[in-house]
């Protein structure tokens, strides 16, 4: 099995038409993507010792990170009114093998960095709010 590309990770924003289509935040440069649990321990005097947990419950969250240059894209634009309003709106997350994971997000932090005489970069976190399912 070969190594995929990591430029081939990308983040797309929903454009709450019906039905729902992704546009690709362009200029990004890095991506992250975390999936994380708080299970629920379930550990009893005939555990032996041994923390027990309980299968299929606590909560679940999923955690994107992303940096890139500022192009003044309509995706970055929206990204920016969603972190100043604190809404949340749909993301899609696609990868070079053809999967994908889809779910609602908060614009957690955004960003903005830059050098004299050099380029605008931003950085931005997103947490999941709702399910996050495979496409």
């Amino acid at each position: 099995m070969p190594a995929q590309n990591g430029s081939a990770f990308l983040l797309k924003i929903g454009d709450g038409a019906a039905p729902l289509t992704y546009e690709t935040v362009a200029g990004l440069r890095t991506t992250q993507l975390s999936i994380n649990g708080d299970p629920v321990v379930v550990t009893h005097k005939e555990s032996g010792g041994w923390r027990d947990l309980l299968s299929g419950a606590g909560t679940r969250s999923v955690s994107v990170s992303a940096a890139g240059i500022f192009l003044g894209s309509e995706a970055e634009g929206s990204i920016q009114s969603h972190a100043l309003a604190g809404t949340i709106d749909d993301y899609e997350l696609s990868f070079e093998d053809g999967a994908r994971l889809r779910g609602r997000f908060l614009v957690q932090r955004l960003d903005y960095s830059g050098d004299f005489n050099g380029e605008r970069n931003y950085t931005m976190q997103l947490e999941s709010s709702g399910p996050v399912v495979t496409a």
